[in-house]
């Protein structure tokens, strides 16, 4: 080989490395989410509307609703609060969750967005506080019930009409109940939404439940772990903090055979 040929040799070596590294990652990545489109397919079309919801509270068929404060809220706490005070946090799907006036008698705000009015008022009336009521000029048709003795805030209004222009963004994301109830094909879009709200410092606890979709059409959805993962693990650090058994004879009524309740930290990444 002539001197004058080794250069372009060795550029050429280096982007035929390049190209083979960039096809071998866009085939893992392709079979991950041809993966990941595999598990989620027993449920991928089942949609829940806005009324649906609003029907299940009208009717009280709330068998989600917890009557106290979450045991994975209560056991991670330290973990999601990291030696702050005063921590803003966000509920998506808040529904009446006690949880929310648990973290504002700790001294911390608490802003939810729900579309049931019933599950906002009945939050209030259950929780001994007085509230206001206003409209929200930023989302047509929506309302804020705000408590007059503590730091809440209430949306009722379509999640995804809530944005960051409405009440900035959050130290803290308390997720239970929301991305296992929203309609599969929309957690691209919720993820997003929930980064956006997502300050510096955030500290997001994810609770997610791992069963056989066959069995079951939801909600509560399966949420595989490879997904939290598609949806979060690009501009997120993830840690895995509790992973445990919960099924009931409750949730063998739904056919299941086990269930997992997986609660993870998510924190963004450092730029």
């Amino acid at each position: 080989m002539r001197d004058s040929e080794f250069p372009c040799k060795v550029v050429w070596l280096v982007l035929c490395q390049a190209a083979a590294a960039a096809a071998a990652g866009f085939s893992l990545s392709s079979r991950s989410q041809a993966n990941i489109s595999s598990m989620l397919a027993p449920q991928a079309n089942r949609v829940m509307v806005l009324g649906e919801w609003e029907e299940r509270w009208k009717e009280d068929k709330i068998g989600f609703h917890q009557a106290e404060v979450h045991q994975m809220l209560e056991k991670n706490i330290d973990k999601v609060l990291a030696g702050r005070t005063g921590v803003r946090f966000f509920f998506p799907l808040c529904g009446k969750a006690v949880d929310m006036k648990w973290l504002a008698d700790m001294g911390h705000s608490v802003v939810g967005v729900e579309i049931s009015e019933k599950a906002i008022i009945q939050f209030f009336k259950e929780s001994n506080l007085t509230y206001s009521e206003e409209p929200v000029p930023a989302i047509p048709g929506a309302k804020v019930y705000k408590s007059s003795e503590k730091n809440i805030s209430l949306y009722q209004c379509d999640l995804y009409n809530f944005s960051s222009s409405i009440e900035g963004q959050f130290g803290a994301i308390w997720d239970r109940g929301s991305l296992v109830a929203i309609n599969p094909k929309d957690r691209e879009k919720y993820a997003a939404l929930l980064i956006s709200l997502m300050a510096k410092d955030c500290r997001y606890l994810l609770d997610t439940l791992l069963y056989n979709p066959e069995l079951y059409a939801g909600p509560p959805f399966f949420v595989p772990d490879e997904q939290v993962q598609s949806l979060f693990g690009n501009c997120c650090d993830m840690e895995l903090l509790q992973s445990q058994d919960i099924l009931t004879d409750r949730h063998r009524g739904w056919g299941l055979d086990a269930l997992t309740e997986n609660v993870r930290l998510i924190t963004l990444k450092a730029i």
